[in-house]
């Protein structure tokens, strides 16, 4: 296993390549630049700007420093945020995001697996109409515009939640209901139409026939092969959950990396897009890695 996961490490490298190589010209070709404001700079003191962060080099030689000092996981100086590196701006910021993408996915997750158990268990019924009526329409709103619904319910006309910042659990609540309820949606889905063909499989039904209670039945012998498209679901989406948390933090004024990461492409802070960019490829990496592994403890019939 070991030696999978060093080789899907080694694979990934051209893959970061190519993504921090797109995203260096992606935010050269942008109109504007780091300095361009709404009073224009004395063109002396732009020429020290540009200066003082080799921006007067030629493009190659700009690329090339930039790569050199990223394999040295140094990120570069930001150009908005003066006296503080990108380094520094990644490591402050994550940890908001990551609690927020954490708590969104236990959200959906603690929700989502039994509202699809239930769904499939009590297939055609009552509970299973209800289950997949509240999953489709967590799937059809979409987080940008629950937000500002829940935002005016719960905190505009009632005042019980706070409406945005970061202080106390009582912040988290709303941005993670708006970050994970879709996600607790598609996870039901799966979980009820993965739960309906492991039910019928002959493994169940053997384990059935010897007189197995039925907590048992589904817990030891159906859930395992139920999570196994709930696991496959887990790797884009964890990682899509971190980098969907841009709108919320920007909705929410919670300052994680994906307000860092709007608040950059705003003022064309490349060095600062750049390195959210690649960090979150390298999350995308290791999220999908760490799915694939947890395959073989799901399902002993995986071989690395």
């Amino acid at each position: 296993m070991a030696a999978y996961a060093f080789k899907r490490l080694l694979g990934a490298v051209p893959t970061l390549f190519i993504l921090l190589t797109l995203a260096f010209v992606m935010m050269r070709l942008a109109p504007g630049g780091p300095f361009d404001a709404d009073r224009e700079l004395p063109p002396q003191v732009r020429a020290n700007l540009e200066a003082k962060y080799h921006l007067d080099d030629p493009l190659a030689v700009q690329y090339g420093r930039y790569l050199w000092d990223v394999a040295h996981f140094d990120f570069g100086p930001s150009f908005q945020y003066r006296d503080v590196t990108v380094n520094q701006l990644i490591a402050a910021g994550f940890p908001v995001s990551a609690t927020l993408g954490a708590a969104s996915l236990a959200f959906a997750l603690a929700l989502g697996i039994p509202l699809g158990m239930t769904a499939a268990l009590r297939q055609n019924k009552t509970a299973d109409y209800a289950a997949m009526t509240v999953a489709m329409l967590g799937i059809s709103i979409p987080n940008f515009v629950l937000a500002p619904l829940m935002i005016l319910a719960f905190a505009v006309y009632n005042d019980w939640l706070p409406a945005g910042g970061l202080g106390g659990w009582q912040n988290f609540v709303m941005p993670v209901l708006a970050l994970g309820t879709a996600m607790m949606a598609y996870v039901a889905r799966l979980t009820r139409a993965a739960t309906i063909e492991v039910m019928r499989s002959n493994h169940v039904r053997t384990a059935r026939a010897k007189g197995l209670s039925k907590a048992r039945v589904i817990c030891v012998h159906a859930l395992p092969g139920a999570l196994t498209p709930v696991v496959s679901f887990l790797g884009p989406a964890a990682a899509g959950i971190v980098t969907g948390s841009v709108v919320i933090e920007t909705i929410f004024g919670i300052p994680g990396l994906g307000q860092f990461f709007v608040q950059g492409a705003l003022n064309r802070d490349y060095t600062l897009v750049m390195g959210v960019v690649l960090f979150y490829g390298i999350l995308i990496v290791l999220f999908n890695l760490l799915v694939d592994l947890l395959y073989g403890w799901l399902d002993p019939r995986v071989t690395y």
